[in-house]
């Protein structure tokens, strides 16, 4: 394993993260919100973060998923992967941090994990105080006890920032899914299929994760420190302090308009999946040529007069997407 490039990011502008974010790189941002005030009550204790979480709670409820002492915090399927190892509760925001911390220390004790809760909805006035000018979109926050997390990929790009605790990224590129073995795309613990070599240690039904796993990378974070994560890189998230806090940030950093590309994706699954194996070629070729465009514009050829809605999408976008609407309308 490969660690995870890193920049100082105490002091870094919106316009040098731009250039980050250009890469399409996991990078490691040391410090970038270490002078947030949750990272420096999180520094003092489990109790004080709470007190300062206290401040901004207005009781909304959330689910929780509580595991028992048996699975140590790795949060998975079942056998056969009929159903899950954990069970989900509605909490209040304020009484699950409640029981986290009280539970701490206590080896018999069941492990609760909470996850991608809205700041702006449960703690208005959080991101006042600890606010994010890199990117736009509102925070959510994760806190639990020490866990372990099966690497799956998000749609979009990422931001997390540890407030408390310490985490593990570990981390596999997107060319690396045919050795993964995903899990099934709609029976998921929380919403994105997960790797299943990754997540079940030396098992023998994945022999081709041997070399996936020699190119992962790894990032270790601790308090204020961040991760640039970029759209569909596999990550599996060990927070390993006995309490653990983050906030992270979902963004699409390359949108220009409100289709993603993961519907495409989807679209695409059910009309080229399953064709002869011929025309599948024969599509990819089209694919490469029009959408993929390693080998330029594909009307490089014509003058750009003549590009008709191949011209710039920023002018075009808007005249593809009512043809593709009129088309699925019939």
């Amino acid at each position: 394993m490969q660690t995870v490039a890193e920049i100082p990011g105490a002091d870094l502008t919106p316009e040098a993260f731009g250039d980050v974010v250009q890469d399409c790189k996991p990078v490691l941002l040391r410090q970038l919100v270490g002078h947030w005030p949750a990272v420096e009550a999180g520094r003092r204790s489990p109790a004080a973060f709470r007190d300062y979480l206290d401040r901004f709670d207005v009781g909304g409820k959330m689910e929780a998923f509580v595991g028992t002492p048996e699975i140590a915090g790795k949060y998975f399927y079942g056998a056969d992967l009929e159903g899950f190892n954990f069970r989900r509760c509605q909490m209040s925001f304020g009484s699950a941090l409640e029981v986290i911390i009280a539970q701490l220390g206590q080896p018999e004790a069941e492990s609760i994990y909470v996850g991608s809760v809205p700041v702006q909805d449960y703690l208005p006035g959080f991101q006042a105080e600890n606010a994010m000018p890199l990117v736009p979109a509102a925070g959510r926050i994760w806190l639990g006890h020490a866990s372990d997390i099966s690497a799956h990929y998000d749609t979009v790009d990422n931001l997390a920032c540890v407030v408390a605790g310490t985490r593990r990224f570990t981390l596999y590129a997107p060319e690396l899914v045919g050795k993964l073995y995903p899990g099934p795309i709609d029976h998921t613990m929380a919403g994105q299929p997960v790797s299943l070599a990754a997540s079940i240690e030396n098992d023998a039904r994945f022999p081709l994760f041997c070399d996936a796993r020699g190119q992962a990378l790894v990032a270790e974070l601790e308090p204020g420190d961040a991760l640039y994560l970029p759209k569909l890189w596999w990550h599996r998230v060990q927070s390993t302090a006995p309490f653990n806090g983050l906030v992270n940030y979902w963004w699409d950093a390359f949108a220009s308009g409100p289709d993603a590309p993961h519907t495409a994706m989807l679209f695409s699954m059910i009309t080229i999946a399953e064709r002869p194996l011929a025309e599948r070629r024969a599509w990819k070729a089209l694919f490469d040529h029009y959408v993929f465009r390693e080998a330029g514009h594909p009307l490089a050829h014509l003058p750009e007069e003549q590009h008709g809605i191949l011209g710039p999408l920023k002018q075009n976008y808007g005249r593809i997407r009512a043809r593709v609407m009129q088309m699925m309308r019939g």
